[in-house]
């Protein structure tokens, strides 16, 4: 559910999505996935003879050299940050998952594992109650 159109390589990056789906469990229990999804430049990718529609067009040779390999930083790749919670809270949630993608993308002093605690450890107060 995180890549609805697919896990697809781009010649070009893109601009981060923001969706939430909703799951419901076997007690009929919603559970709300809020998801980031960004494009990411693939350094060491090594792919031979790859048969990508992204590709098709291309004048052969052009951006490849003979060895059949795509020079690094030439094809972006899809990666999905994803909260799921029993609470309905989708505009706190892009704040926190847009948090991250900036602290991950910028690289930022900050360990991601310290920035996560803390926003799991942050109250949320109940809906419709006071702020």
């Amino acid at each position: 559910f995180c890549q609805p159109g697919g896990w697809q390589l781009s010649k070009e990056r893109k601009q981060p999505t923001f969706f939430v789906v909703v799951l419901t469990d076997i007690d009929s229990e919603r559970h709300y996935c809020s998801c980031l999804t960004f494009y990411e430049a693939e350094i060491n990718l090594q792919v031979r003879d790859l048969h990508v529609s992204i590709f098709k067009g291309m004048k052969e040779n052009e951006g490849e050299e003979e060895s059949g390999l795509i020079q690094p930083a030439e094809v972006f790749a899809p990666k999905s940050l994803v909260l799921v919670s029993r609470l309905d809270y989708p505009e706190i949630f892009r704040a926190c998952l847009g948090l991250i993608y900036t602290v991950y993308v910028d690289s930022l002093n900050v360990s991601l594992e310290t920035l996560i605690a803390n926003l799991c450890s942050c109250l949320v107060p109940a809906s419709g109650g006071s702020q």
